[in-house]
């Protein structure tokens, strides 16, 4: 039979868990499979890239330029002095990679005495030694649960809710059920649950086409609703940046990287990236239901122009000419409609108090020099 103890060991064969499970017990949910893929996954290497398109499994924006983390440094400093520099403040990330972007955002923010005690959100042990390399002073924390509550927040969470297990529901002849994962012979394969999910299908959804997929992501859901209640409580501002739809849309967006190449997500449980797009749209609503400030979403080439990245890459290279191209190029990378600077989007939160809205209003908002 399955049990923790099976996932938990690094050298177990997580495909042949999940047959037996399945063959014992029957299909078992997308999320389930999701969870436990991500987190043998994740907690057995480090998988982020450093940009050369060879190493790693992926790239995240800290990685391509540090202009990414010191404009999100800038942006909170801003939003830490339009509330009268509130003390004491906590910076707080959610699944932080290698600490690149926080290394990069409190460099900036110091420079306007912004130094925040640093809490980093990370389960996988791997990254956490890698984390303590690049911020050994920050404290570490399994979930939101332990974070200090005695002091504002100031959060980020790049490329975090995307990893989150998701559901699919799909809908057939006779309703909506729920996607789940099976066997066809050895091979993982999607099939409908039995139980009716017609309850748990946003109401301009229920009478979709036959065949029609929608997803849902419970642990970001809950995630957006604990940081948007710490805010108010607490005070603070947050960015959740992220790729994904301002709105719910159809479809399904279930996919699996491995080598900067997207890859079979059922083939190696636990030995790829298998990440989901982000509804946006119905986080926002969830913000709303707790009364938080939704500064807005918008693209991340948006809100990166907004912040005055162009500006900041040519002042880099003017200091570094041999190196011009180089960050040009970056540049084009995080802004550019057809690199990350559509899909991606950033959503901005703030407590009540906590005033500002760079990067999400008109041009003459803008962050300190």
């Amino acid at each position: 039979m399955f049990t923790t103890d099976d996932t938990a060991d690094p050298n177990a064969d997580l495909g042949a868990i999940f047959r037996r499970l399945i063959r014992n017990t029957g299909p078992i949910s997308l999320s389930h499979f999701m969870g436990e893929s991500n987190a043998r996954y994740y907690g057995g290497k480090d998988p982020i890239g450093m940009g050369d398109g060879v190493s790693g499994d992926f790239i995240t924006a800290p990685e391509i330029s540090q202009m990414f983390g010191e404009l999100i440094g800038l942006w909170l400093a801003d939003m830490w002095i339009n509330s009268g520099r509130e003390e004491p403040v906590y910076y707080v990330e959610l699944g932080p990679g290698r600490g690149t972007l926080a290394k990069d955002a409190l460099r900036a923010a110091r420079q306007y005495g912004l130094e925040p005690a640093v809490h980093f959100v990370e389960t996988s042990a791997k990254l956490k030694d890698v984390q303590l390399k690049t911020l050994p002073g920050a404290i570490w924390h399994n979930d939101l649960s332990t974070v200090p509550g005695d002091g504002a927040i100031l959060l980020v969470a790049n490329e975090f809710l995307d990893a989150l297990p998701i559901r699919q529901l799909v809908r057939m002849a006779s309703g909506w059920r729920e996607r789940m994962v099976g066997l066809d012979g050895d091979t993982f394969v999607f099939t409908a649950g039995e139980q009716p999910m017609d309850a748990a299908v946003p109401g301009e959804w229920r009478d979709a086409a036959e065949g029609t997929i929608i997803e849902t992501c419970p642990a970001a859901a809950a995630t957006l609703f604990e940081v948007a209640g710490r805010l108010e409580q607490q005070g603070g501002a947050a960015l959740f940046i992220d790729y994904g739809h301002t709105r719910l849309n159809a479809g399904s967006t279930f996919q699996a990287v491995r080598r900067h190449t997207k890859v079979d997500p059922f083939a190696a449980p636990g030995t790829a990236d298998l990440t989901a797009l982000v509804d946006f749209g119905t986080l926002a609503q969830i913000v709303h239901s707790r009364g938080t400030r939704h500064i807005g979403t918008v693209t991340q080439g948006e809100w990166l122009r907004g912040l005055g990245i162009e500006a900041r890459a040519n002042r880099l290279a003017e200091q570094a000419p041999h190196l011009a191209r180089d960050i040009h190029s970056a540049m084009g990378r995080l802004i550019a409609s057809d690199q990350m600077g559509a899909l991606f989007k950033v959503m901005g939160l703030a407590g009540s108090g906590w005033n500002g809205a760079a990067g999400f209003a008109p041009p003459n908002s803008d962050i300190p020099e």
